[in-house]
């Protein structure tokens, strides 16, 4: 989401939380910052494929809102069309007698569409009179000025055509690329590959400076000409046609192809996407098919309904800015979930789509079917909290099923599959070797169950069973204790179908306490472990798991692991096993996941206030070192434990900013000359600052939001918005401290 007026400033407001929650948990939040959650501009891209193999070198909304692009084949207007569904240009057909000339030139004026052909300007509009009859065949270059004045060139010689006023020939001495017309001066404005000139159309005077550089595009912004190059811009004063400042070229590209001034905001085309200088000197960036058709832009004009158009060489993107609210937005991706994204249950992706085309995807099994299903389910359980909807309930009926299933399909007591499908498919599914028959022969099941997987259960049935009040409350505990029950059992491992332990289903004190303090496993096992073991004694009362969790922290050391500060995790030292080596060579972001979802239980169910104290500080301790990232769900995770400072605007900004495009486009943003590199670190953080999510690979929480490319399978796949958006979203409503939608007022 691109900032784009005052709607998108964060209000953020210190209020007393008044929402469906216990009288503790209102005390609690009585002084965390709450989100207003009024209407702001949500940015989203409807692109236009062009259908032959020709030249498109303008486009232009006029007031009625008809799109039209000049093309080497004539006029082209924009067919079909919406968001996710790619439209294309057509032949325009509307008016016959333009279909058999030669059209070379377009222009808007009075927000009217004017032409320019072989013979002269002219227009439909005004009943047709405009007519301005010029002697330049080959001429292509076509402005408006003042009161049906009209400056047209091609390429080398100039003639000033008007209703009212001589007529004026001339030449430069250059290849002429532009014209701009800048109205309070009334002068034309002439860019050459070398010059700059300005014709005076009161006085028919023609002036001209020559340039060093290779000059590409011109724009006018108040009282300066933009100047663009192959290596940045830069502005001139046009009084004295000198500089005004240096050469700018600490851009997303410096190769500019195409400027405009747009609601006093400076837009660039380039040969690898278009950006937006913002306010804060920044910039927003446009680039891939996520918002383009292609990268090479070509031309960018202001739609009257606020939208932005910009043409590249293979067709249109138009960038929509719509008024919406965050509550809008979580609507959408429930409807985007439900109509796609679930597979038997399960908050699945679909994959193996053509370019895009969400029609032609199919859903796919995933290692973490439990994982994205159990976070998508904890969300729709806050959403139930909150709002009582029987959708949500329904929703969260149907995932249980399926999360239930995976417990009873296999023939491991208390140990859950990986996923499940129809039996036929094991040749064709993801990781065929970890399939296994189930005694049932219509269905086939996923063996080698992790850590990750066991983290999400418990965090959604703890989620479920502390605020459900129906069955789900009583099938939410039963689920707790049976998956419990067996890691106890088999001394702290998940045992898979071959009697072994899988490989990351540990949690015994041999196999943690094995790493190196240093080595983030042996944190986030003490963690998670412990955290799941208190959330089994809150609901089952079962002495056990109370005994066994005060036998890690106190025999064993889990609450020194977990306590162990973040800024010291690290890779393991050189006389360390390899297994070591191997867990630490880089930041583990699947861990921060695995953390975030843990501290549910891990806060919400410590068994005395000395360890709440203890755990709060250790989940603020993490916070602090993931800041950077602006992570939504890891900031508004962080808000449970009550503190005021969890950067609520930037877990805002993380949900505007993420685009309403789930799909797996390609991303480059590595060539970057605007961005502040650093040097190459454990964590992988590549940037000084985080990119917003919408000039970023769409991933899951589990990714480096610092990674700044993906190249491959590009539109292959749409991912869910089940546990990458809806959770935070919602997991922030019912901890009160993003409101309810409001009113713009």
């Amino acid at each position: 989401m691109k900032k784009i007026n005052q709607y998108c400033i964060l209000m953020i407001s210190l209020l007393v939380v008044s929402c469906n929650k216990p009288d503790k948990e209102k005390e609690q939040t009585s002084s965390m910052p709450i989100y207003e959650d009024i209407p702001y501009l949500q940015d989203y891209s409807i692109k236009y494929n062009s259908t032959q193999d020709q030249d498109i070198s303008k486009v232009y909304m006029d007031r009625n809102g008809v799109i039209q692009v000049l093309s080497t084949d004539g006029l082209l207007r924009t067919h079909d069309g919406q968001f996710l569904y790619p439209g294309t240009l057509l032949k325009d057909k509307t008016y016959r007698p333009l279909t058999d000339k030669q059209l070379s030139g377009l222009t808007l004026y009075e927000n009217q569409f004017v032409y320019l052909d072989d013979k002269a300007v002219f227009s439909n509009a005004w009943a047709g009179s405009l007519y301005l009859s010029h002697n330049l065949p080959k001429a292509h270059i076509l402005a408006a000025g003042f009161n049906f004045d009209f400056l047209i060139s091609d390429g080398k010689s100039l003639q000033f055509l008007s209703k009212d006023k001589a007529p004026w020939e001339g030449a430069i001495d250059d290849r002429l690329l532009d014209i701009r017309y800048h109205a309070d001066q009334k002068t034309f404005w002439i860019l050459g590959a070398h010059s700059i000139s300005s014709f005076d159309a009161t006085t028919s005077t023609l002036k001209t400076t020559q340039q060093e550089q290779q000059l590409t595009a011109l724009a006018l912004q108040g009282d300066h000409l933009v100047i663009g190059t192959s290596n940045g811009y830069f502005e001139l004063n046009p009084k004295t046609v000198t500089k005004v400042g240096p050469l700018q070229n600490k851009l997303p590209v410096t190769d500019i192809t195409y400027i405009e001034t747009i609601d006093d905001h400076l837009w660039f085309g380039s040969s690898e996407g278009a950006f937006k200088l913002r306010d804060d000197g920044k910039f927003d960036y446009y680039y891939g098919k996520r918002w383009l058709p292609n990268n090479h832009v070509k031309h960018i004009s202001k739609g009257n309904d606020n939208s932005i158009l910009i043409l590249t060489d293979t067709g249109l993107g138009q960038i929509v800015f719509e008024e919406m609210t965050l509550f809008d937005k979580a609507e959408y991706y429930d409807k985007q979930v439900r109509d796609r994204h679930i597979r038997l249950g399960f908050n699945a992706s679909l994959v193996d789509m053509d370019n895009g085309n969400i029609d032609t995807g199919r859903l796919s099994d995933s290692d973490n079917d439990g994982l994205w299903t159990t976070m998508y389910l904890a969300g729709e359980v806050f959403r139930y909290a909150v709002t009582q909807s029987d959708d949500a309930l329904q929703n969260c009926r149907e995932s249980m099923e399926a999360m239930e299933r995976l417990f009873s399909i296999n023939p491991v007591p208390g140990f859950p599959s990986r996923s499940f499908e129809r039996s036929g498919y094991i040749e064709k599914l993801h990781d065929p070797d970890r399939w296994q028959h189930s005694n049932d022969p219509e269905w086939d099941w996923k063996s080698t169950t992790s850590s990750d997987e066991a983290i999400g259960h418990i965090f959604a049935y703890g989620v479920m069973a502390e605020l459900m009040d129906n069955d789900l409350k009583d099938r939410a505990i039963t689920l707790i204790d049976t998956l419990m029950s067996h890691i106890v059992r088999n001394d702290l491992y998940m045992v898979d179908y071959d009697g072994k332990p899988t490989t990351w289903g540990k949690w015994n004190p041999d196999y943690v306490n094995a790493r190196p303090k240093m080595v983030g496993d042996r944190k986030i096992n003490s963690s998670n472990i412990i955290g799941m073991l208190q959330t089994a004694y809150h609901f089952t009362g079962k002495e056990k798991y109370k005994e066994k969790a005060f036998d890690l922290m106190n025999n064993h050391g889990y609450l020194e692991n977990l306590m162990w500060p973040m800024k010291d995790v690290a890779p393991a030292p050189d006389d360390a096993d390899d297994w070591s080596k191997m867990l630490s060579e880089s930041w583990n972001h699947s861990d921060d996941e695995m953390y975030f979802v843990g501290y549910w239980g891990l806060y919400n169910y410590a068994f005395n206030d000395t360890l709440k104290t203890k755990f709060k500080a250790s989940i603020l301790d993490h916070w602090e070192i993931e800041r950077p990232e602006k992570e939504g769900a890891w900031n508004i995770m962080t808000a449970l434990t009550g503190t005021s400072e969890f950067d609520l605007d930037e877990a805002v900004w993380y949900l505007k900013e993420h685009p309403m495009d789930m799909v797996s486009w390609d991303v480059k943003n590595s060539h970057r000359k605007d961005l502040d590199f650093i040097a190459p670190n454990f964590r992988e953080q590549t940037t000084k600052e985080v990119l917003p999510p919408d000039e970023r690979k769409i991933q899951r929480h589990n990714g480096n939001m610092f990674r700044l490319d993906k190249i491959g399978n590009d539109g292959g796949e749409e991912y869910s918005a089940g546990d990458i958006w809806l959770l935070p979203y919602w997991m922030g409503r019912y901890l009160g401290v993003i409101s309810e939608p409001q009113p713009l007022d």
